[in-house]
């Protein structure tokens, strides 16, 4: 396939995910959050973002409706068509990623719809972060004692001074990550897994609490007093 150079940064934004948790009817990425759902909301986070030359969304094959009714009259060039998803967590990464490549991109920030609310300025301090390294992934380190437990009892105290929570977005320089999603196995757990697996360095950058994800009901609870304005 023929590419084009194209010296902005990609937005990818995974919405293909069904959200049983939450116990909502719909996918939680389109749950209605007080006039916008969380997918609308990343997206017109991304697109207010200075560097962001391009947008695409991956959906789930029933969601194609659901995806039109929330991008609703949003008329923005850089909003490419969505692309359907996979089986498996990191199938519809990699069909989102390759979905960029006739117009490859320098980067690309991966980033979860059901985290509408991380504040753009993580997100370009992670851009920034890839002018030195070729993964950067918002996270917080953890701050709460962590236990090893047994049966639900307490077993043996874990060390966190080098743990952190990943969030996203999570960037990369494109052409290595894209070769790091054809080479995967589809078992990661996160792009970080998928770019470590093939060698890239990743260097966390500071996340924020307001980066939360929408998995359970009192995640939509909070995100539905966030929005209450």
């Amino acid at each position: 396939m023929s590419t084009t150079a194209n010296t902005g940064a990609a937005a990818l934004i995974v919405a293909a995910g069904r959200g049983t948790r939450l116990g909502a009817e719909l996918p939680k990425q389109y749950v209605p959050l007080n006039g916008a759902c969380a997918l609308r909301r990343s997206i017109d986070l991304y697109l207010g973002v200075e560097g962001i030359s391009q947008l695409c969304v991956v959906i789930h094959a029933d969601d194609a409706d659901l995806y039109a009714d929330a991008v609703g009259s949003l008329c923005d060039p850089r909003l490419m068509s969505p692309v359907l998803g996979g089986a498996t967590r990191a199938a519809p990464v990699r069909a989102g990623v390759e979905a960029f490549e006739g117009n490859a991109p320098e980067k690309i920030l991966i980033h979860d719809a059901a985290r509408p609310f991380m504040p753009r300025e993580v997100i370009e301090v992670v851009i920034t972060a890839l002018d030195r390294s070729a993964g950067a992934c918002a996270a917080l380190p953890v701050v709460d004692a962590l236990w090893d437990a047994e049966d639900g009892l307490a077993a043996e105290p874990v060390a966190r001074d080098r743990l952190w929570r990943a969030q996203t977005p999570q960037g990369f320089r494109f052409a290595p990550i894209l070769a790091a999603h054809r080479a995967h196995s589809g078992t990661g757990a996160d792009d970080v897994a998928v770019a470590r697996e093939a060698g890239m360095a990743v260097r966390f950058v500071t996340g924020s609490e307001a980066g939360y994800k929408i998995t359970t009901g009192d995640d939509l609870a909070r995100a539905l007093r966030d929005t209450a304005h």
